[in-house]
């Protein structure tokens, strides 16, 4: 799986993407691209050059850090170009002008790497002799033209044409057949180049990846996990950073949270608007980030790698499909069932699952859904409202409300009541007393 597969999950991680301070376009691409980790060693070694790049933003000064940046303003996407010269293609004169405008960048790029200790960061091929051939004049300037060093008969021509004028006409036929001449050698001369080039716009790119993810972590206090040995993801300060945001802008505070989960069940209750959603869309997020090499929310995280991600939420009604929000939600669900079957290392989110259907049958859905899964051979973390019997599950609640204000802590419970503080959310929204009031005679509570 892809990054740009996943870019619109409702988790929350386009917002993580967008605050990237990535330079290039071309870079961006590359990262939208990359695929999921999903071994310990890739993992690690993704890490272990971000590690650098995190030291290097702590340690270095502004202007040099601007210096960077600015440097990799200029990668330019020249797949094509490349793609063609893989091919045996001749190469226009903009293509090979995107061929030493790359390599100039590579040199002047590895030369401040080499300048900030940062040299070993990335696997930069030199480009030296690519240069050589486009450059022959040892102008070092990102332009490129058929220059006169290529050809001598060339060079008299253009001579001619500029003292004959009256026979340009004539002169310039045979002087773009030369040019084409020197097009094609020189193409000829790269095409064995053709894999260092590719090779030079990858390290680039990730190189500008790299230093927005690093800057990431320092500005929105991210840190680097660690992998799970025993298959038990553990959180401890965990926080969403688009929700945070939203609230810092209102003037109030994420709380953040502590949640471990293996692959027991892992059941999460309590009241809507507890923050239940907020956690799973966390967790679901975190996950992502994770296996593509990011900064994860939370003060520290230990977390099991997988295999695939099954984050299943809300309305999903699809009018192109025909499906209302209960099928489309049943199909999401089914297929995490499918799967769960395939032997593979799985992760399923699913928030209030059959919420939109009956609380009776509901309820029945969500009780099966939980023992269905249970012996199944991956982590689930499912949240509800309904009244269920948990069985074996980890059973965690939303604390709720605490001397009149709302905990969102999780804490562990015996039982698998749900906590009744609908009411007490109503009522704090500023609802309307006496509805609430005739709800608490409803149900019976002492209004007094």
């Amino acid at each position: 799986m892809k990054l740009k597969n996943v870019i619109e999950s409702p988790c929350g991680i386009r917002y993580v993407l967008d605050q990237l301070e990535i330079q290039s376009s071309c870079a961006r691409r590359w990262l939208l691209d990359t695929s999921m980790l999903v071994t310990a060693e890739d993992i690690d070694a993704a890490y272990a050059s971000l590690r650098r790049f995190v030291t290097f933003v702590e340690q270095v000064d502004d202007s040099h850090l601007n210096t960077l940046q600015f440097k990799l303003q200029a990668l330019k996407d020249i797949r094509t170009t490349i793609k063609n010269l893989e091919h045996g293609a001749t190469l226009d004169d903009i293509e090979l002008f995107e061929v030493k405008h790359l390599a100039l960048l590579s040199i002047d790029v590895s030369k401040l790497l080499q300048s900030y200790g940062m040299a070993d960061v990335a696997a930069i091929p030199d480009m030296r002799e690519i240069v050589n051939i486009l450059d022959p004049d040892g102008l070092k300037i990102a332009t490129f033209y058929i220059y006169d060093s290529y050809c001598e008969r060339l060079k008299d021509l253009r001579v001619q044409m500029r003292q004959q004028p009256d026979q340009a006409d004539d002169l310039l036929s045979e002087a773009n057949e030369l040019e084409n001449e020197v097009r094609s050698e020189l193409s000829e001369k790269l095409h064995p180049f053709a894999q260092s080039i590719a090779e030079v716009q990858v390290a680039l790119a990730r190189i500008d990846v790299n230093l927005a993810k690093a800057l990431q972590m320092k500005q929105r206090g991210m840190h680097f996990p660690t992998i799970s040995q025993d298959d038990t993801s553990r959180y401890e300060g965990l926080f969403h950073p688009q929700v945070k945001d939203v609230l810092a802008k209102a003037g109030r505070e994420f709380q953040k949270v502590n949640v471990s989960f293996g692959r027991r069940p892992t059941l999460i209750t309590g009241a809507n608007m507890g923050g239940k959603t907020v956690v799973l869309k966390t967790l679901t997020l975190c996950q992502y980030l994770f296996q593509f090499g990011f900064g994860i929310p939370a003060d520290r995280a230990d977390i099991a790698i997988k295999e695939e991600v099954y984050f299943c939420i809300g309305d999903d009604q699809s009018i192109e499909k025909g499906l209302s929000s209960f099928a489309a939600e049943m199909k999401n669900i089914d297929a995490v069932i499918k799967a769960s079957r395939e032997n593979r290392k799985l992760l399923a989110l699913i928030d209030e699952p059959a919420r939109t259907t009956n609380p009776t049958e509901g309820a029945a859905l969500v009780a099966a859904l939980l023992k269905v899964l249970s012996v199944r051979e991956m982590s689930l973390v499912m949240t509800t409202h309904y009244d269920i019997e948990p069985g074996e599950s980890h059973r965690l609640r939303v604390k709720g409300f605490v001397d009149g204000a709302m905990d969102y802590s999780l804490v562990e419970v015996q039982d698998g009541d749900v906590p009744h503080e609908a009411l007490n959310i109503a009522e704090s929204l500023g609802i309307d007393s006496e509805w609430i009031e005739q709800a608490r005679k409803e149900l019976k509570i002492d209004t007094k």
